[in-house]
């Protein structure tokens, strides 16, 4: 596994510290799918649980793909040993729907969130969820919502919240929650060719009300553009 330790102490640095009332969210996400959102995700996520004065959460934002938990399980050295499963949400919001409606074999409806939950590691301090994908029954699809309410449920039981957004390329997940969450860092490989993507996902982001913090390159050996190395002060 990758070691990010020093690259995302800067990002914490460059972010400065959260609130003291109330938790802060970070999106993490990039234009194409491979540039390493997961990894930084992850990375930062622990970071941040070290550092922090409350939990962390993490949010595994892919519902096609889900992959966080399995990856911290598989690291107990950097993560500890990932402790049982519980409700991923304080209140029985969640971030997305699921469509057509789940039901239970009586035939009725169940709440979304059912497929939501949440495990802790590092002692506590970090807590991943994971989405059910394979509850889903053929035809039903899970799709993020414009609503607030459960990053603001969750603010109050998390120092900081980490989304691992899908890549734009193939979910518009990032751009939906981006209103929501405190910031959005954007992940960038080491192409030429991604750049265009990127300045792309930065102006829609923008368009919707959600702001860039900051970014991270793939390769120390890229060359970044001027806009995006504004983006990163």
């Amino acid at each position: 596994m990758i070691d990010l330790t020093s690259e995302m102490a800067g990002l914490w640095a460059a972010l400065g510290p959260a609130p003291g009332h109330r938790g802060r969210v970070i999106q993490i996400a990039a234009a194409n799918t491979g540039e390493g959102v997961s990894t930084v995700a992850r990375e930062y996520a622990r970071l941040a649980a070290v550092r922090a004065r409350r939990p962390v959460w993490l949010i595994d934002a892919d519902l096609a793909q889900q992959g966080q938990l399995d990856a911290i399980a598989a690291a107990p050295d950097r993560f500890g040993q990932v402790g049982s499963a519980a409700q991923a949400s304080p209140d029985g919001s969640c971030f997305y729907e699921v469509s057509p409606r789940l039901t239970g074999r009586d035939g009725k409806p169940v709440a979304a969130v059912r497929l939501l939950s949440a495990r802790p590691c590092l002692g506590g301090r970090l807590w991943v969820t994971r989405f059910a994908t394979e509850r889903l029954r053929s035809g039903q699809r899970a799709e993020a919502i414009p609503d607030p309410r459960y990053w603001d449920a969750l603010r109050a039981h998390a120092d900081c919240i980490v989304i691992d957004a899908p890549a734009a390329d193939r979910n518009d997940l990032a751009i939906t929650l981006a209103p929501f969450v405190d910031a959005t860092v954007l992940v960038v490989a080491g192409e030429e060719s991604a750049v265009g993507e990127s300045a792309a996902l930065r102006d829609e982001v923008e368009a919707v009300g959600g702001r860039i913090a900051g970014l991270v390159v793939n390769r120390s050996t890229y060359r970044a553009p001027a806009f995006l190395k504004r983006l990163g002060g």
